[in-house]
């Protein structure tokens, strides 16, 4: 026998009793928390839908009959107004992993500018608005030239900022206050979005609360179907990656911060016709407010998920809850209260949901 012959049979032998199946591989069986955690993973917004209906149907029965009332239900969008503007601009900031502290000293300034032109200088209102306009689209341009170019973290760039804007706030205001009638009587444009439409049954609702979600879909439109918007969420889900990729993620970085500074200035103009005047004391605390509603709205602090319509349901999310609670006859302590818890469980969420990719 040949030794090719031999070397044959010893195979044959070898191969006796050896399994002749198709080769399978053991499928990992998930659990219905791992099923909720990859779809949370793949859909965040479902996270504050959830929590605004929770949050309804608990107020529908501590609150009665009240809280569903056309006007009160009405009212909630007009007081998020503000805060829903100023998400929409701190959003396109978060999506790159960054931070804007200044967004709404940035909103003050643009407002001071807007009305001291228009009534105590004199100033055309057309002129006077656009003064305005750009103001917070210079500011926004700052903060990315430092953010981007010269490479400091957001957190400290926009810290800084918000104390140099807040300078300029009381310089150029004088720390005075313009009066609503001053302001009807020289510019009645700057309070256009304070006019009320009404709607039928008592409920009514704003031109600001109409320009806040024209805004969205527009801010939305261009994350979501615009080249620009994708490098956005690729810049903050990993900038090198990105940069690699060929987008220019400096640029990129400047314009986020540029378009959040314009926005921040819009955000003015609607709040001259929110309170009807212009002083320098209004909104405060709307950068802690901004970033509440992105945050439980589920745009993650890391950067690169998110969108614009989970951030305006996370202020709607802050509005219901405030006035739920006030309408149950909670003191306005417990309401910060609940709301500081909201925004910790946001990230608690965020960070669970983050495990699905590590």
């Amino acid at each position: 026998m040949s030794d090719d012959a031999a070397g044959s049979s010893s195979a044959e032998k070898g191969l006796e009793g050896a399994q002749h199946g198709v080769a399978s591989f053991d499928t990992d069986e998930k659990s219905p928390l791992r099923m909720l955690q990859h779809f949370l993973h793949n859909y965040p917004t479902a996270i504050p839908f959830i929590v605004l209906i929770i949050g309804i149907l608990i107020f529908s029965v501590a609150a009665g009959s009240k809280f569903f009332a056309p006007f009160n239900l009405s009212l909630v969008l007009q007081q998020v107004t503000i805060i829903g503007v100023l998400g929409i601009a701190q959003t396109l900031v978060v999506l790159t992993a960054g931070i804007d502290l200044s967004v709404g000293a940035i909103m003050i300034l643009s407002s001071i500018v807007m009305g001291r032109l228009a009534v105590v200088v004199g100033v055309p209102v057309p002129i006077a608005f656009a003064a305005g306009l750009l103001t917070g689209t210079l500011c926004g341009l700052i903060n990315g030239i430092l953010v981007a170019l010269v490479r400091l973290p957001p957190f400290i760039v926009t810290l800084g900022t918000w104390s140099i804007y807040g300078a300029l706030v009381i310089f150029v205001s004088r720390s005075e206050t313009i009066r609503s009638q001053d302001i009807a009587a020289a510019a009645p444009f700057l309070q256009l979005l304070g006019t009320i439409i009404k709607l039928g049954g008592g409920a009514v609702i704003t031109y600001g609360a109409v320009l806040m979600i024209i805004l969205a879909f527009l801010v939305w439109y261009m994350l979501a179907r615009t080249a620009f918007g994708r490098h956005v969420y690729a810049v903050g889900d990993d900038p090198e990656a990105a940069r690699l990729a060929g987008i220019n993620t400096k640029a990129t970085l400047i314009g986020v911060y540029t378009l959040a500074g314009l926005i921040c200035a819009i955000a003015g103009w609607v709040t001259i016709g929110r309170i009807g005047a212009v002083s320098p004391l209004a909104g405060q605390n709307a950068n802690l407010d901004a970033i509440t509603a992105v945050v439980i709205g589920g745009t993650s602090l890391f950067g690169g998920r998110g969108s614009i319509v989970g951030t305006l349901v996370g202020a709607l999310i802050v509005g219901v809850f405030r006035n739920g609670l006030a309408l149950a006859g909670v003191d306005v302590l417990w309401q910060e209260f609940t709301v500081g818890i909201l925004i910790i469980l946001a990230v608690t969420i965020d960070q669970w949901i983050r495990k699905v990719s590590a």
